[in-house]
This record gives structure tokens, sequence and C-alpha cells, in this order.
């Protein structure tokens, strides 16, 4: 098996295509991955392949991985351009290859090129917005009409009614549902306390967290906006900001950011900003409530699940699958600041009552179910079967 990433940087979908890897490892598979970029520059951050926390869990697994060395971010290289000795190191590493994983679309645009070895390419899709990343669903569509994708997943109903709708055929399309490590993703008493104690948070504090990427499809704006209401009127509480630009280095954030609590200092001091954490079962733990306040694109948002299952209340928008997953286990509300800094303290009050309902749902989110989903697909897109992968009872 080899997984073709278009790089690594911080984001929901690599953490989950890299513990499916493992997964997949894990069950007797042998796994190499290919990465297009071996250095991204986004979300105001430079994120280099060797520093990230998912390059370093499949290497410390022994699963090999290349990169075809390219920085995106700086300059213009064509995407759909590769000179030849990037297509002689993409024909080897997909040479002994039976079946590949090209995480998101992107990578097709590689995997298409002429004189490469023709492998049966699945594609795993975890966006609902298919329009809107520039060549990719031209990419997926000419992939599928030339032979190249065998079967396409998709982490959430939304990313499969999308890309239907877009003209993918329904008989690829099979949906797989994320899931995490329920023994990491966990209530933790001495996590929770520990990170509170290292942030100087009061133990009975009502904690808010984000975990996101700086980017436009998560309305960070709007985030701060019911941030700013909510620490205006709950003097103890607490706001935590984490993920890839998630910090005062990104000047975007800090002009946000002044923007939303307009010179506030008191308010303002009572949001912390963590940037990318490796630990993210640790600051779940400490919080009472996981918030999203995206607005675009989200399919099966990772936050909400790690979150609900450490024990954090869920309040999202209505994007993508959210409602879905929320539904019994927090809130939903629509893109208001007024009317989510409410639901927050609405979740915070209520948190010991959604309790069994979070406890209730952990095998619906297991990584365990996840692995073996895509251990079948694998299976039969191997022996051939490509094109009805996509049945009902199977997604």
């Amino acid at each position: 098996m080899l997984s073709v990433y278009e790089g690594f940087f911080s984001g929901g979908a690599r953490i989950v295509h890299s513990d499916v890897v493992l997964g997949l490892r894990e069950g007797g598979q042998h796994h190499r991955v290919l990465s297009i970029h071996g250095e991204v520059h986004r979300e105001a951050t430079r994120q280099r392949m060797e520093d990230d926390a998912c390059y370093r869990a499949l290497t410390g697994a022994d699963v090999g991985v290349t990169s075809l060395g390219r920085t995106f971010g700086i300059g213009g290289t064509d995407p759909a351009a590769f000179s030849g000795p990037e297509l002689a190191d993409t024909a080897r590493a997909t040479a002994d290859a039976d079946v590949i994983l090209s995480l998101k679309e992107q990578p097709l645009a590689l995997l298409r090129q002429a004189g490469l070895p023709r492998r049966p390419v699945v594609v795993c899709l975890h966006r609902s917005d298919p329009e809107n990343q520039g060549r990719a669903l031209h990419d997926l569509k000419a992939g599928i009409a030339d032979g190249t994708v065998a079967a396409a997943v998709c982490c959430a109903e939304s990313t499969r009614a999308a890309y239907e709708a877009a003209g993918v055929p329904a008989a690829l399309l099979q949906v797989i549902p994320n899931g995490v490590d329920l023994i990491r993703f966990r209530p933790d008493p001495a996590r929770r306390l520990a990170l509170r104690t290292a942030l100087d948070v009061p133990a009975e504090a009502p904690v808010v967290v984000f975990a996101a990427r700086y980017d436009g499809m998560k309305n960070v704006p709007l985030f701060l906006a019911a941030a700013s209401a909510w620490l205006d009127a709950v003097p103890e509480g607490r706001v935590l900001m984490c993920g890839a630009g998630m910090s005062a280095a990104n000047p975007g954030l800090a002009a946000d950011i002044a923007e939303a609590f307009d010179g506030r200092d008191r308010s303002r001091g009572r949001l912390r900003l963590l940037g990318v954490r490796h630990d993210m079962e640790t600051v779940y733990a400490a919080a009472d409530v996981v918030s999203l306040t995206s607005s675009w694109g989200e399919a099966a948002p990772l936050c909400l699940i790690e979150g609900m299952m450490c024990g954090a209340v869920p309040v999202s928008t209505d994007v993508g699958d959210s409602a879905a997953i929320v539904a019994g286990h927090g809130l939903v509300t629509p893109p208001d600041p007024a009317a989510i800094a409410a639901a927050w303290s609405e979740a915070v009050a209520n948190r010991e009552a959604y309790a069994p309902a979070l406890a209730a749902s952990r095998e619906r989110f297991s990584r365990t179910r996840m692995i073996a989903s895509y251990a079948a697909l694998v299976d039969r897109v191997y022996a051939g079967d490509a094109l009805t992968v996509g049945s009902p009872e199977e997604g």
C-alpha cells in the first residue's frame, strides 16, 4: 500500500489518514507514504515535514515516508507540472504498491501523469465543498474517467452528497465515518487538572476550547466575537485556542482579536493562544465545551469527536455532518455571536446531564470500527470489486 499526501501540515484530514495507515499496518498490511511537499507555508506557520506529529508517528512505527521535496506557499510552482526526477521518484514509490490511497483529490494531478505504473487509487475525501478547491474536482473526475480512481471514501454523509451532486458516480462513493482512539481520547481528571494548573486556570472555571487552523472556513472572527461576549458575561470563564496559526505570531489573528475585544484587556486576558498542540487529549480533557464556528467546507470535524470523547460538550454551527455528530450530545447554533455565547453557557450548566449520552456514543466513534471499514474496502479494491464498494449497507 502507498498513501500519497499533498504535504504534512496541521489538520484533521492528515491526522485521520495517518491513523488509518497506522491501523492498517497493525492489521498486517505493508504501508509507505509519499508526500509531494516537504515543507508547507500556510496559516502563518512554516510546517516542515520532519517536525509534523503525523510524520513522527508514522516513521516511529516503521512506515517509510519520502517526499518529492517541494515547498508549498512560496513561489509559483505549477501543481500539475512535475519534473523528470519527481516522476521517477513517484514511479519508484508506486511500482510495488497494490493499491494507492490518495489523501484528498489533490495528489491525483501527480498520480495521473503519463508513464507512471497503473495502480487502483482510492481517493479519501474529507470536505463537503468539492467546487471550492481549485482544480481538484476536475482531477477527480478525470481520474474516474480514465480508470485511475477505483473508489472514493467519504468521511461524512455530507461529503458523499456533495460529491454525488458534483457529478461523481454514486457507485464509487462509500461513507466511512471518522473514528478516534478511545483509549487516548477519554475523560481524564488527572489530565484536566494538569493542564489547568499549567495554564493557571482555576479548577472550577468554565473552559471553552476552539481547535482549528487559521483558515477562512473556520470563521475565526465569529468565534472571537462569541468569545468576547461570553467572557464579558462570565467573569470566571476561560477560552483556549489551538491549531496552526493560533498564536500571537500570526498578524491576522492578532488583528481579529483586537477587533473582537476592542481594548477590553480584562476579558482578552482570559483568552489563551496555544498554537499547535500534540497533546489534544489533555487539552480536551481540561475543557467543558468544544466549539466549532465554521461557515463551509467541514465534513466530520475531528475536533468535535475528540472533544466529545474527552467529556467536553460540543457546540457547533450547522455545517457538514456537524449537526448529526452533535445531536443528543450538545448544541447546534446559528452563526450568531450572542447565540453561540448563550449556547456555551447552556452547555456548561448541563455538562453533567450530557455525560451519559457522550459515554454511550463512544463505540459509534471508534477507531477500531473505522480501521476495519477501510481494511474491507482496500481488500475489495485489490480484488477488483471497485464499482460496488459504495453500496448503502456498507456506508
